[in-house]
């Protein structure tokens, strides 16, 4: 199939997505044709413009993030079928591997491959011009259709828009289950969650969900504070410095049981302060993830023994994607947790970059791109 996308070419020198032609393969055996709806502008697709980190060949068709209906189905995929409404997510779950048996679709072994730029089989699928191209997590969603693993969807109903669809492929996901199930926010708990983006946000709810008593939002950008509330926050900073004057001031000095980190790029500088919004026994979440080239975490680790703290990554929020993804659905159309709300502006394709630039320049939660 030809169609156009946004391509990647020059990694690391903020060059910016060119919009191409590109030739797409047909559904081979497990996988299947999405046409495609509507698109996150998540910041993972930003971070290889940006030099954050790197794919193995590009150049890269970017988008994980998708919502669209099912158009052809590949040899041996028995549970989607043509017509279908689908989601996109990032992590194609096999079902087989120690750790989907374990769970932990999260953690799929799938995931070995997904900046490779080759399909399951092992083949190049997408071509631009006959250069092979690489589509980010086997996906590359900044295009009008994506051929993929059916394991890397999940079925929706059609009372859900296609915009709020496609963030509930990752945004949602991560940052909520970023408070659950990493940081495990529990009833009473003083939360603070720093940085609120389109993940964050949602770590903001999830933290109100589980039962957080007071929820502390830090963001440089006064309107994403003033948003924070309406999605849980009881309390903002504008960074950690005030953050922690606030904290201690609300807890007597004893501090937050559970700090969440969900700003774009995680500089390793930022672990120590961090964990020093939380109490002993407190809980310091990794929701956002650092450049592939960090490798140093400032950290002092005498009263990280012994005041018992604890740092703990995530990824995907540690959801499994056929599980939590229909039942974050089911908790937005029961009202409880905000969606339409999270998508601040919606772009063409040929707006990519404006796009991201908005996001950069914190005028957006989340940014996304419709294809209708």
């Amino acid at each position: 199939m030809k169609t156009r996308g946004a391509l990647l070419r020059e990694q690391g020198r903020r060059a910016g997505y060119t919009i191409d032609d590109i030739e797409i393969g047909e559904p081979r055996a497990g996988e299947v044709r999405v046409k495609l709806a509507a698109a996150g502008l998540c910041h993972s697709d930003f971070h290889y413009d940006a030099g954050d980190g790197f794919v193995d060949a590009p150049p890269l068709l970017g988008g994980h993030e998708g919502a669209g209906i099912v158009e052809e189905v590949g040899p041996g995929v028995a549970d989607l079928a043509v017509g279908d409404r689908v989601i996109t997510t990032f992590i194609p779950s096999c079902g087989h591997c120690r750790w989907c048996r374990d769970g932990r679709g999260n953690l799929c072994d799938r995931g070995a491959d997904l900046l490779t730029g080759r399909a399951l089989d092992g083949s190049r699928r997408v071509h631009s011009h006959g250069e092979p191209v690489t589509p980010m997590t086997f996906l590359g969603t900044f295009a009008p259709y994506t051929v993929c693993p059916a394991d890397s969807l999940v079925k929706f109903g059609d009372d859900i828009p296609m915009p709020v669809a496609a963030i509930a492929g990752c945004a949602v996901p991560t940052g909520w289950g970023t408070a659950v199930n990493i940081a495990q926010v529990r009833q009473g708990d003083v939360t603070v969650v720093i940085g609120t983006g389109g993940v964050g946000m949602n770590a903001v709810q999830g933290a109100r969900l589980a039962g957080a008593a007071v929820i502390v939002a830090v963001d440089p950008v006064r309107w994403k504070r003033e948003k924070a509330r309406e999605f849980g926050a009881t309390h903002t900073a504008a960074d950690l410095a005030e953050a922690h004057a606030l904290v201690a001031d609300l807890t007597a000095g004893v501090m937050a049981d559970r700090a969440i980190i969900t700003v774009g790029v995680v500089p390793g500088d930022m672990i120590e302060p961090a964990l020093g919004l939380i109490s002993k026994g407190g809980v310091l979440a990794l929701g956002g993830v650092g450049a592939m080239s960090t490798h140093q975490v400032s950290l002092s680790l005498f009263p990280f023994v012994m005041f018992e703290k604890q740092l703990r990554g995530g990824v995907y929020g540690g959801c499994k994607p056929r599980n939590d993804v229909p039942k974050l659905l089911d908790l937005y159309r029961a009202g409880r947790l905000k969606l339409d709300e999270l998508i601040t502006r919606t772009y063409r394709l040929e707006d990519i970059n404006q796009g991201y630039r908005d996001m950069e320049e914190g005028d957006t939660i989340r940014g996304v791109i419709t294809f209708e």
